[in-house]
């Protein structure tokens, strides 16, 4: 007896999977889209951080070969170089110069630039916010200017009321004071712009209630305007130390004075590069700054998070 074998219908046939669901490909063109960004990171940000750290650990004038030293660099940074703990001691007093007033002044001309009775509030933002665009070199000329030892504009100001003219690229106190203010002068308005959105944010009622009940100005200031933009606060504060452990341009172009009294770390980090070609020690200065900067940032979320729960 024999049988046959009927042949499958087209419908019973299986159809062939597909390589990719659409999951799957939505996943894929996902990444895709996003993969710019990491391609250039990985070429301009991640290369450079890797490649610094392989290289703080050799000396190599970027003419010959590298040579392996280990851990040199860094016993050298850490036990016989006073200047570069000169230039960490000159950039924190620069940076408690500079950080601390300029973020209550921006806070400051926030509060009176989102005043109702302030006319012309656009034409005032927009000179507030000048210095941060104009030229760096132009501000350190002018500020050359201002604060010139012998025809400054601030000693003729002082021998004219009987003070004594300082030496403003002479001294500690005059450099830093120097360097503070222009640093102060280019980034105030960046963070009175940035204060000034969080202030249109608050609600009008409250100032309102506040003036109803007897507040001045000022009492508003301190007691509605501050908590109100403290989550601002912080980010701004968490930024401004950023930058300046990394204030290189004004001391660059003011002048380090005749005790480096305005060496900074990134502008000693310049220095070992590309004046004295010791790119092996700038490499492990710039690691050094790296993680100063790590270490500031995380004391800055410490005392966020206890100002948060406070």
């Amino acid at each position: 007896m024999s049988t046959e074998v009927q042949p499958k219908s087209p419908t019973m046939q299986k159809k062939p999977k597909r390589k990719y669901n659409q999951r799957t490909r939505d996943r894929i063109s996902g990444y895709l889209y996003i993969s710019p960004f990491f391609l250039l990171f990985g070429v301009f940000g991640m290369f450079p951080l890797i490649f610094t750290a392989y290289l703080s650990f050799h000396k190599w004038n970027i003419l010959g070969e590298r040579e392996f030293i280990g851990l040199a660099n860094y016993v050298g940074l850490f036990t016989n170089d006073p200047l570069f703990w000169k230039a960490v001691g000159n950039t924190f007093s620069i940076w408690a110069l500079s950080t601390i007033p300029q973020l209550f002044i921006a806070l400051v001309l926030a509060f009176v630039l989102n005043q109702a009775f302030l006319k012309g509030k656009s034409l005032f933002r927009l000179f507030v916010f000048m210095p941060n665009v104009t030229s760096i070199v132009a501000v350190a000329i002018v500020f050359s200017a201002i604060f010139g030892t012998q025809y400054g504009i601030i000693n003729y100001a002082l021998s004219s009321i009987g003070i004594d003219p300082i030496n403003w690229k002479g001294s500690y106190f005059g450099t830093h004071v120097a360097i503070s203010l222009m640093v102060m002068w280019r980034w105030v308005g960046y963070n009175t712009i940035i204060y000034l959105a969080g202030l249109q944010s608050i609600p009008k009622d409250l100032y309102e209630a506040a003036t109803i009940d007897g507040a001045s100005k000022i009492q508003q200031f301190f007691f509605i305007t501050i908590p109100m933009v403290r989550p601002i606060i912080i980010f701004t504060v968490l930024l401004s130390s950023i930058g300046g452990m990394q204030v290189f341009t004004e001391p660059l172009l003011f002048g380090i004075g005749s005790e480096s009294q305005g060496l900074t770390m990134t502008l000693y980090l310049y220095q070992e590069a590309f004046e004295r070609f010791s790119f092996g020690y700038a490499a492990a200065i710039a690691w050094v700054l790296f993680l100063i900067i790590i270490v500031v940032s995380l004391i800055n979320m410490f005392v966020t998070k206890r100002i948060k729960s406070a």
